[in-house]
């Protein structure tokens, strides 16, 4: 179950990600409130998932899951680019969350 949390905890990381980045430095109401409920929820996950998973694995998995779906959702949402070099540190990235869950087994 844990690992569900954990997988959750990052997803909401990327919608808080997006809508603070839609909320225009907090002064659009509903992106703000969005972002804010959205980081509560970010963190109560992942602290359910901390419960049973390594600090040093749960933290880095969420922060993976975050950066790598908000680096997708920046090209395929706002038209951020995509050059080699930010593909090849996405990759880095997910390679990083494999060997990480793969070390926690």
């Amino acid at each position: 179950m844990a690992w569900i949390y954990l997988l959750l905890a990052g997803l909401l990381e990327v919608v808080w990600a997006y809508s603070m980045k839609l909320s225009d430095g907090f002064s659009k109401p509903v992106p703000a409130t969005i972002t804010i409920v959205t980081m509560i929820g970010s963190f109560a996950l992942l602290s359910l998932a901390m419960r049973s998973l390594p600090l040093g694995t749960a933290y880095t998995i969420w922060t993976g899951i975050g950066a790598v779906g908000a680096f997708v959702l920046g090209i395929v949402a706002l038209g951020e680019p995509v050059t080699p070099l930010r593909i090849t540190a996405a990759v880095l990235i997910v390679s990083g969350l494999v060997l990480m869950k793969l070390s926690a087994t």
